[in-house]
């Protein structure tokens, strides 16, 4: 037992099994839990289980060190036993690295312990406080996928996410509904407010459930666990989703055990353990999730903006339950900000600020911290730009009221942030005006405009990602959408570009614009190397070549329904000039994707 001594041999066995498994049952990116048991206790015990405890894990390898926050799990199966009541605490770790790892427990009593910033403050539980340990952590086996073997999702200095294996990650999904997690079958879900019922049932994706998949209480869950196997069947990897939306367009989701303010402190146990098998099962299929921490609305609901206790242990929470999970973007809210026309008071720079650095001191994995935008330059850019220099903040959550200003948009706060140390990443999260947004198939089956300016205008642009927001006139909206396949025809135009994009490295690419002759068009590329030019009319341009000598290969795909690449009028071109490319196979009128790239 490494030399432990006989309290400590005593609460290593009181930790979770899979801690008493040999040494190799613990493998790279995959979590490790640790469970603690203290006398029984309950939500809305005297003395807050949640505020008024705090367990903090220090896992260290070398000079690594991860400082893992636990939480209060009631009996610790809530999820299906629904418990208010229990005296399990647990840490749950995820080994970003193979070998060994030590570990070392700090638990404390003190009223509002869990969010002081003094490690040292409170009475030590002398059952577990100063336990340590060691954890033998196997390499990633060869014969698994997606994040289990890329590991999570990091900022790595660059316009692009990435996993922790390097690799980039583009994203391609949904903003709506917001209110994913309104549905009947979690614990403790209702609307607030009795003149906005958007609660869910997911009923239309209880097909797309498969045995095997997961489920809580006997067979709950498969509506929202079918419509996450749906999505991912459609290559999509991204969803957008609300944790708290009080007082705000759907008043449907919050993480507390009621909506009343005198319960801000106060955590509902079984319905975070469900929503933590939601989260669990979109990791496994390789969607990342965009969780959106509070709504324009109510962004002054917790501490009135400031970073104080309410705000500090909401944060906190979130992070200890769900933080090893390695499909989470953190957003600092939708629509964050003042704006004076239709919302006066919002948070204001400096509480903007405490937030993102609470996030990511708390995080133990450093996250990507976005922030979710208003819909117009004018509106966005006195908010966004002050957060330039801001070295915790990774990029914009955009929203756009306009669809042909998407591509600008994006080039624009690309080029404002490589002035800095830091670049952006830029999501292309909601495409205005809000009472349209991207029109059901039914409405618009082709989708030929916001494929166009949104989808190709995005990714030309340099974003790392495309999400679709469905417009409050265009049913299912972004509020009572729980049917997928209304947009069936977008993720499979999502999808050809997802596709295309895997083609060539798009970490050393950018908008070229200039170096074509067509305007109104777009221009990807390392120059000499590889070119993607996208006409949305179709026609021909001319590439400016002058600058670069070899033989380049021209070849041409459809972005509205994929395939492999065809030839043009011209099959390849020479450098040192201005070269025209040629025209498409057929339909050259339609918008066409030309990828022209040098021969070896």
């Amino acid at each position: 037992m490494n030399n432990f001594s006989l309290k400590h041999f005593f609460i290593f066995m009181l930790i979770t099994p899979a801690l008493i498994f040999s040494q190799a049952a613990h493998v790279q990116y995959q979590p490790i839990t640790l469970d603690f048991k203290l006398a029984p206790t309950n939500e809305t015990a005297a003395i807050n289980p949640f505020s008024d405890y705090r367990l903090q894990v220090e896992f260290s390898q070398g000079d690594k060190l991860y400082s893992v926050p636990g939480f209060y799990a009631a009996d610790g199966n809530a999820a299906n036993t629904s418990a208010l009541s229990g005296g399990v605490w647990r840490v749950i770790f995820m080994p970003p690295f193979s070998g060994e790892w030590q570990y070392q427990v700090s638990f404390k009593k003190g009223h509002n312990i869990a969010i002081e910033d003094d490690l040292y403050g409170g009475n030590p539980i002398p059952e577990h406080d100063g336990a340590s340990g060691v954890l033998q952590v196997a390499d990633v086996p060869k014969n698994v996928n997606g994040f289990e073997k890329s590991g999570g999702l990091v900022y790595a200095n660059s316009h692009y996410l990435h996993t922790m294996d390097g690799e980039p990650l583009l994203l391609f999904g949904t903003n709506s509904p917001e209110n994913f997690l309104a549905y009947e079958d979690i614990d403790g879900t209702y609307s607030s407010d009795s003149s906005r019922q958007y609660l869910k049932t997911w009923t239309p994706h209880l097909q797309d459930w498969h045995d095997g998949d997961p489920t809580w209480q006997n067979g709950k869950g498969k509506g929202i666990i079918g419509a996450l196997n749906y999505l991912a069947s459609k290559k999509m990897n991204v969803l957008y989703a609300m944790t708290l939306n009080l007082e705000g367009d759907a008043s449907d989701v919050w993480p507390f055990i009621s909506h009343q303010r005198k319960d801000f402190k106060r955590y509902d146990v079984s319905k975070l353990a469900q929503w933590d098998i939601i989260f669990s099962h979109a990791e496994k299929l390789g969607i990342v999730l965009e969780l959106v921490l509070q709504e324009q609305e109510n962004q002054l609901l917790l501490d009135d903006g400031y970073l104080d206790i309410e705000r500090k242990l909401y944060i906190r929470e979130l992070i200890a339950r769900f933080g090893y999970h390695k499909n989470i973007i953190w957003n600092i809210g939708e629509e964050n900000g003042e704006h004076d026309h239709y919302w006066p008071r919002g948070q204001d720079d400096q509480q903007r600020y405490a937030k993102i650095r609470c996030i990511k001191d708390t995080d133990p994995y450093k996250r990507p911290v976005l922030m979710h935008t208003f819909s117009v330059q004018a509106e966005r850019e006195p908010i966004a730009k002050r957060l330039l220099r801001y070295n915790k903040f990774d990029g914009l959550s955009l929203q756009a009221y306009n669809a042909a200003d998407v591509h600008n948009d994006i080039i624009y706060w690309l080029n404002k942030s490589s002035e800095y140390a830091h670049p952006w990443l830029l999501m292309m999260d909601e495409l205005g005006p809000w009472h349209t947004g991207a029109k059901s198939d039914a409405e618009d089956p082709d989708h030929d405009q916001i494929r166009k300016d949104v989808l190709w205008g995005a990714l030309m642009a340099g974003a790392t990602g495309v999400q679709w927001y469905f417009g409050w006139l265009t049913p299912p909206n972004d509020l009572n959408a729980e049917d997928w396949r209304s947009r069936n025809n977008l993720w499979e135009q999502s999808a050809v570009a997802r596709d295309f994009f895997k083609k060539f490295d798009v970490t050393k690419m950018s908008s070229t614009d200039s170096l074509i002759s067509a305007g109104d068009n777009y221009c990807f590329s390392l120059p000499g190397e590889v070119y993607v030019i996208y006409l949305k009319n179709g026609g021909t341009t001319k590439l400016d070549l002058r600058e670069h000598t070899g033989e380049y290969a021209v070849n041409w795909y459809n972005p509205r329904q994929g395939g492999e690449a065809r030839q043009g009028s011209i099959s390849t071109v020479n450098g040192g000039q201005w070269v025209g490319i040629g025209r498409a196979p057929f339909n050259t009128n339609k918008d066409w994707t030309i990828l022209v790239r040098k021969r070896q």
